[in-house]
């Protein structure tokens, strides 16, 4: 940071910093479908898609009329509205058992208050969550998230700060020894992928029994879909693997670009917000604005073509694995076909503890500067993701792939 600039850092979030390719800083000038542009007019493919905040691509015409005019009807009337009615059953009416919905601001918040809510259901304070996982930035909750030293998790430790207590992923035998030795937690939280941690699937059968111990146990099952809700289908991918959590955390896809998340529960769960034995919030939670874009873009998914989308996400996977490979780089993808994580490795990892020993932060950013040269954007990080939309399908994704063959032609090359 320098004395001129009045932005700590020069960004409010720091998921947002970029390398300086060149000397130069990228700064966004706008956005529409399946693109960025840049302050010099540059046009990229874009695979952040606001860290997954849209799957319908940017600035959804529909969407943008639906924000508009809420906004012109007034952005805070403080008091209940008809929009927020609507955008409730509109998001209910795709989630299951899990009928009841209240809005939040963010996805952070929405672990919050799901947390909240066990807490005076079960009268327990203890929250179990995944070693590695993501489920927000609020202090208690960000405790053993990817980078961290406790999301190593070693055998025989198990990492606790307050209360919260880690778990380690995709090992059964663990979640019987922490229900074993812990017998006050009033919820575990889980993703249905390991998402920050690079897309990593959960093994057959684990999620699954994590909800049955949970449940055996008198704790409650969230599952985190800030990141996954409405990406393999118009609802949650959880219901997909055949969960049937007590609760769901939802945000990004369900506004498409605008700020809004939520909790959805079962009723039984759902009335301790009624009855007061947990209180919520928030002057902008709710809002006409975020109501808006949940109702238009819930409209939006009811026609869209989520088997076209995942098919082009399978097949650039395997052209971009095939083109590093046929250059002698080892290359591997895991994740959801519309979200994936490039490895370079030849086996995908299974754990974080793999995730962290074939990381190459080397060839991630120079795969990011790469790509940047040949128009369009990745995430530098190597846990990164690549995110599809409806809006990139068929003409961006083929650009994109161009793109991903000209930057492993440059990798191949330096290496």
């Amino acid at each position: 940071m320098t004395s001129s600039t009045a932005l700590v850092g020069g960004i409010s979030s720091a998921g947002r910093a970029l390398p300086l390719l060149d000397g130069a800083a990228l700064q966004i000038d706008r956005s529409a479908g399946a693109y960025l542009w840049d302050d010099a007019g540059r046009r990229y493919v874009d695979t952040a898609l606001g860290f997954g905040g849209t799957i319908l691509g940017h600035a959804p015409e529909g969407v943008i009329a639906a924000v508009e005019k809420a906004l012109r009807d007034g952005p805070l009337p403080a008091f209940g509205h008809a929009r927020e009615e609507a955008a409730a059953a509109a998001l209910a009416a795709q989630t299951g058992a899990l009928s009841q919905v209240v809005f939040t601001n963010s996805g952070s918040e929405a672990v919050h208050l799901a947390c909240r809510i066990a807490r005076a259901v079960t009268g327990r304070r203890r929250v179990a969550k995944i070693a590695a996982g993501y489920d927000g930035w609020y202090d208690e909750i960000a405790f053993g998230n990817a980078g961290t030293p406790e999301a190593d998790l070693a055998r025989n430790s198990r990492p606790e700060q307050g209360d919260i207590v880690l778990l380690r992923y995709n090992d059964k035998a663990d979640t019987e020894a922490l229900f074993r030795d812990y017998p006050d937690i009033a919820c575990v939280i889980a993703e249905p992928v390991l998402a920050n941690a690079g897309c990593i699937l959960p093994a057959p059968g684990y999620l699954a029994h994590l909800q049955e111990t949970a449940r055996r146990h008198g704790a409650l099952f969230i599952m985190d879909e800030v990141l996954t809700g409405f990406r393999l289908h118009a609802g949650l991918t959880s219901h997909t693997m055949g969960l049937d959590p007590d609760m769901a955390t939802v945000g990004k896809a369900i506004g498409s670009g605008i700020a809004v998340a939520g909790v959805l529960g079962k009723p039984a769960v759902m009335e301790a917000l009624t009855d007061g034995r947990a209180i919520r919030a928030g002057t902008y939670s709710g809002n006409p604005i975020a109501c808006a874009g949940v109702i238009a873009t819930m409209e939006a998914l009811k026609t869209a073509d989520y088997p076209a989308l995942l098919a082009a996400g399978a097949g650039l996977r395997t052209r971009i694995e095939a083109r590093f490979n046929g250059l002698g780089m080892a290359a591997v993808t895991t994740g959801l076909n519309d979200v994936f994580t490039l490895w370079f490795t030849d086996q995908a990892p299974q754990s974080y503890g793999d995730a962290a020993r074939v990381a190459r932060p080397d060839l991630t950013l120079a795969l990011h500067k790469a790509m940047r040269r040949h128009d369009a954007l990745v995430m530098p990080s190597p846990y990164g993701r690549v995110y599809l939309s409806f809006a990139h399908l068929p003409k961006a994704v083929a650009e994109l792939g161009d793109s991903f063959d000209a930057a492993a032609a440059e990798l191949a090359q330096a290496a």
